[in-house]
């Protein structure tokens, strides 16, 4: 169960889950796209589109970036109780430093509120233990790669191990088939025969924060809404390399197991010619069978 637990925060957190599989490079993309008139006009390849957000590594790239530099972040996690009222906290502020090839997180002007940690110092939530074990690396952890290609694939022992392999599987290629979650089956491969049908696609030209973007997204079709995993995927790609500056997400799921309902924002920005995270936020309701329900909102604001 507490594999279950674990496999359902990865789904909350960031999406659901892939095994980065490779993915056909030549089948034409079968469902209508919307297209606003730049687009059009523009002559845009459709299928080579489709073939560039599945394969996209640009995401992945930029959370990897983070691993070998400096930077300073401003941490906030609440969790509700059923009536919506805050249960327990934690705020903080965190550096992490980078030398000799080694990084490590330092933590300051701490607040901590409700029963966020037990006697024992240990986290009472799942989602709490997860954010952490991915964002505070309180002993050095050295000799760690910048090289994108394979590194997905690299797994760890343990069950927060394997849920950080997931984790990386699943933040970068949403959209995937799931493996390892129960019931889910092929409701999120949003861009496979059977699933594609149900959502609509549209692709638009616009700016974001002074960049100009191509942005697609990915809605249930009318009377879709229930059958459908995700109710929005929104991806803002950089028009000069496809680089992918921001990403929005809300899915929702429901079987006698198990249920979530979750919405997350992420938005990356350009530093030395490198794109890294600035910001992320997570709003989060799920529940498995015989585990108390966790409601979950955090958000992370990154400077470097």
């Amino acid at each position: 169960m507490k594999k279950l637990c674990c496999l359902l925060i990865c789904c909350c957190l960031f999406s659901v889950l892939c095994r980065g599989q490779l993915y056909d490079t030549t089948s034409a993309f079968k469902v209508p796209i919307q297209l606003d008139s730049v687009t059009v006009h523009a002559g845009f390849d459709i299928d080579a589109f489709i073939r560039r957000v599945r394969n996209d590594t640009t995401f992945y790239k930029a959370f990897k970036n983070m691993r070998f530099l400096p930077y300073d972040a401003v941490n906030d996690i609440q969790v509700f109780d059923k009536e919506g009222r805050v249960a327990a906290s934690l705020h903080n502020k965190t550096h992490q430093t980078y030398k000799d090839r080694c990084r490590s997180t330092q933590a300051s002007a701490q607040t901590v509120t409700g029963d966020f940690f037990d006697r024992h110092g240990n986290y009472n939530y799942y989602t709490a233990e997860l954010f952490a074990y991915l964002f505070f690396a309180k002993d050095p952890v050295c000799n760690e790669s910048d090289v994108v290609a394979g590194a997905m694939d690299a797994r760890a022992s343990g069950t927060m191990g394997k849920s950080k392999y997931e984790l990386r599987q699943l933040i970068f290629n949403p959209g995937s088939r799931v493996s390892g979650v129960p019931f889910m089956g092929d409701r999120a491969s949003v861009f496979d025969e059977g699933e594609a049908e149900k959502y609509n696609f549209k692709l638009t030209s616009e700016l974001y924060d002074g960049v100009s973007c191509f942005v697609f997204r990915i809605t249930p079709k009318p009377g879709y809404e229930r059958q459908a995993l995700y109710n929005e995927l929104t991806t803002w790609f950089r028009k000069t390399d496809y680089s992918i500056v921001a990403r929005d997400y809300s899915l929702s799921y429901s079987t006698w197991v198990y249920d979530f309902d979750v919405r997350m924002r992420v938005r990356t920005h350009e530093v030395g010619g490198k794109l890294y995270p600035t910001h992320i936020d997570y709003d989060g309701n799920w529940h498995v069978f015989t585990k108390k329900r966790e409601r979950v909102k955090f958000s992370v604001d990154v400077t470097y």
